[in-house]
């Protein structure tokens, strides 16, 4: 499982990407987030909006951070 948080490097996509690394960790996965800052990658991936968190290159999450229980869930259902 590839888990990345893209943004701009605003507080908002920092802040998604601290929650999702803590999620990650309360869920005992051996799973790297990676925090991507070229927003080129979101273009790519279709998008305009920030920040984005993606499983495996798919956006599951787009433009607001969610609390760690929802991204608890999303790490889990994918």
């Amino acid at each position: 499982m590839k888990i990345q948080v893209l943004g701009s490097g605003c507080a908002t996509c920092k802040a998604l990407y601290e929650l999702t690394k803590k999620a990650v960790s309360e869920l005992k996965l051996d799973v790297e987030v990676e925090y991507v800052t070229d927003i080129s990658k979101i273009i790519e991936m279709g998008l305009m909006q920030s920040p984005v968190l993606a499983i495996d290159g798919k956006p599951v999450m787009v433009g607001y951070k969610p609390d760690i229980e929802e991204i608890k869930k999303l790490i889990m259902n994918n």
